[in-house]
């Protein structure tokens, strides 16, 4: 019996178009967002598996600032802080609200788990007006390794003294998943954008295309 939801934020809660919106103010390229998020997993990963760790603020910007490098472009102070602070104000998908209501109805626990630190999560959280939807949320800070290694799921689970295998972890992120599967959680993938799920990572247990239709599926098993 499923009870508690782990929920990634950006881009399974949280909609990217904002962000993509800056980024358009400074580059022509639509792939330029996927890209950065792609250099920020690749570094969180490097830095993991060297043990090493810089918060979510440091990599994001050093990111971003190679970014602009590689594309012979100026970064300033001022453009960093109208990338990052768009960062922020990531509207809720329509969706959301009323899919984390459900499981409250239904007494599954809503957790969001994220690699922004504590202090973002929570601003994230505000200006998405759905703060108040959630049971709690934890920060990769907390141990200091960031999603997919397997410690931010486990501590979790050990802070909300549940059982692994009684957790579902939601996310957009086939990578996000198989980190969460390889540490003993159930996991739930909603399609959020046009991409296939790497065949080599561990598949999902529930599959939907709208976050509505995944909380139904979880519910019902």
């Amino acid at each position: 019996m499923i009870k508690a939801a782990f929920f990634d934020m950006n881009e399974t809660l949280l909609n990217l178009s904002v962000l993509k919106q800056t980024f358009d103010k400074y580059f022509s390229d639509d792939y330029v967002v996927k890209y950065w998020f792609a250099k920020l997993l690749h570094t969180s990963t490097v830095i993991g598996i060297t043990e090493d760790y810089k918060n979510f603020g440091e990599l994001s910007s050093a990111v971003l600032e190679n970014i602009f490098y590689e594309q012979q472009k100026e970064f300033t102070s001022v453009i960093k802080e109208d990338i990052l602070g768009a960062f922020k104000k990531l509207p809720a998908y329509d969706d959301v609200a009323e899919s984390l209501q459900k499981l409250q109805e239904h007494d599954v626990k809503v957790i969001a788990v994220s690699n922004s630190s504590l202090a973002m999560m929570q601003e994230q959280l505000t200006n998405a007006q759905i703060l108040d939807l959630f049971d709690n949320y934890y920060s990769v800070d907390a141990v200091q390794r960031y999603k997919p290694f397997q410690g931010i799921y486990q501590y979790v689970a050990k802070e909300e003294g549940l059982a692994v295998q009684d957790v579902v972890m939601v996310a957009t992120h086939d990578w996000d998943l198989t980190g969460a599967k390889q540490a003993g959680l159930k996991t739930g993938y909603v399609t959020r954008k046009k991409e296939i799920y790497n065949p080599y990572y561990k598949q999902a247990d529930y599959r939907a295309e709208s976050l509505l239709d995944l909380v139904d599926k979880i519910l019902a098993s």
